[in-house]
């Protein structure tokens, strides 16, 4: 059995049931490539939950769901404190991998199994956390739950969201909240005190992988601003519509996606500028695009950097292109988040306990931390993933990492389970 056999660690921690663990939740939403599309508040991410609810029974946890569909995976402390919280999220991208969010989840049953083996006594209870919709790919804006759970946004703001089918959030997450309360888990109510929070997760990024390194340590998440753009046109006969008579909205978004890249390339490649989503109305081979779609994903550790690239793309859409006229809204703001010292400071005494190599970084995507460092003490723990891979199918770790990375989160959420 590969267990850590470092016998300065609180627990030691079974590396091959963490691997099993995680390669049977990615049999939920499992796709033919090897990838996962596990949509939340789906039947297959509710399937999921109820299989966590399982473990949960099987670890003597109890399990929770709140009213924005967050679960929680209680071991009780000998005190009535706050609780320390672990985990991450399990819904994915459509053509999603095995490990983002899932890893974080997972090490945190680790943590249950564990500690039940050991019989672990700890002052503040520890819960695994399972937020809600995370991705953002069904229901917009990403990392949702925890957004609710910190209290970042309200519940009612969100009820009438629907996804592309036209299923509205508020009714998803009904029938989640039912599944999983069907299944055993109790009310819970929405936010409460946190005494700390950490959040495991793949790095989705090449650092870690190139340096060699099993564990990275984060000590904060740049800042973002994503945006929808329409470009409204007319649309007319493509075979009959000479040049100069069109409003073609798909090359006048064309020349406006460019105009807004263009001031975000640096010397020193720190800003990162994506399109992610673009569609063409009426979307017909022959006729002229009366209307076009598209996302803008801006990021940068400098918040006022980001102000500034802010006003230029406000001026760039106040113009006409191609005769055409411009609608932009940002849908998500997120300020550069720091994370706290103490923290990780534990988190590197857990590295150091576990003669891990690591290395402090910045994380360059957002997570359910971004809105918990908000609320109470929070860090997070990245393991490496192949060439920096996520988000796709091929996204890879290794069973050794995926221990590492687990020994280091679980050393100091058992430190602040104490304190």
């Amino acid at each position: 059995m590969d267990r850590s056999p470092l016998s300065s660690l609180p627990l030691t921690i079974d590396g091959e049931a963490l691997w099993r663990r995680l390669q049977e939740l990615a049999t939920f939403g499992a796709r033919s490539d090897g990838g996962v599309d596990r949509p939340a508040l789906s039947a297959t991410e509710r399937a999921a939950r109820r299989r966590l609810i399982e473990w949960a029974d099987a670890l003597g946890a109890t399990s929770h769901i709140d009213p924005a569909g967050n679960m929680f995976f209680r071991r009780a402390g000998i005190d009535d404190l706050d609780p320390v919280l672990f985990g991450s999220h399990i819904d994915s991208q459509p053509n999603g991998g095995r490990y983002d969010g899932a890893y974080g989840v997972v090490a945190g049953f680790a943590l249950l199994e564990a500690a039940a083996r050991a019989q672990l006594v700890h002052a503040r209870p520890i819960e695994v956390v399972v937020w809600n919709n995370e991705e953002g790919s069904r229901y917009s804006p990403g990392a949702m739950g925890s957004a609710l759970f910190a209290g970042q946004i309200g519940l009612d703001a969100l009820r009438d969201v629907q996804d592309a089918d036209g299923l509205r959030f508020a009714d998803e997450l009904e029938a989640t909240i039912a599944d999983a309360k069907a299944a055993g888990a109790r009310e819970r109510k929405l936010g409460f005190p946190v005494h700390a929070f950490i959040e495991p997760h793949i790095e989705q990024g090449p650092i870690l992988e190139r340096e060699g390194l099993p564990v990275g340590i984060v000590d904060g998440i740049q800042g973002l601003r994503w945006y929808r753009v329409t470009v409204h046109g007319s649309s007319a006969h493509a075979g009959t519509t000479p040049r100069a008579a069109r409003r073609d909205a798909f090359v006048g978004a064309a020349e406006l996606a460019a105009a807004l890249r263009a001031p975000t390339i640096d010397s020193e490649d720190a800003v990162r500028f994506t399109i992610g989503r673009f569609r063409v109305f009426p979307g017909s081979p022959n006729t002229i695009a009366e209307r076009a779609e598209f996302s803008v994903d801006l990021r940068h550790n400098d918040d006022a950097l980001l102000t500034s690239l802010d006003e230029v793309f406000t001026e760039l859409a106040q113009r006409s292109w191609s005769g055409c006229s411009v609608e932009m809204e940002r849908v998500m703001t997120l300020s550069p988040v720091s994370f706290d010292e103490r923290v990780i400071g534990l988190l590197e005494q857990g590295a150091r306990t576990s003669g891990r190599s690591y290395r402090r970084m910045t994380s360059g995507a957002f997570h359910d931390a971004t809105h918990m460092a908000s609320l109470c003490p929070t860090a997070m723990v990245f393991i490496p993933c192949a060439a920096g891979i996520s988000h796709n199918p091929l996204e890879r770790i290794e069973p050794h990492d995926a221990l590492a990375g687990a020994e280091v989160a679980i050393a100091a959420i058992v430190a602040l389970a104490q304190s």
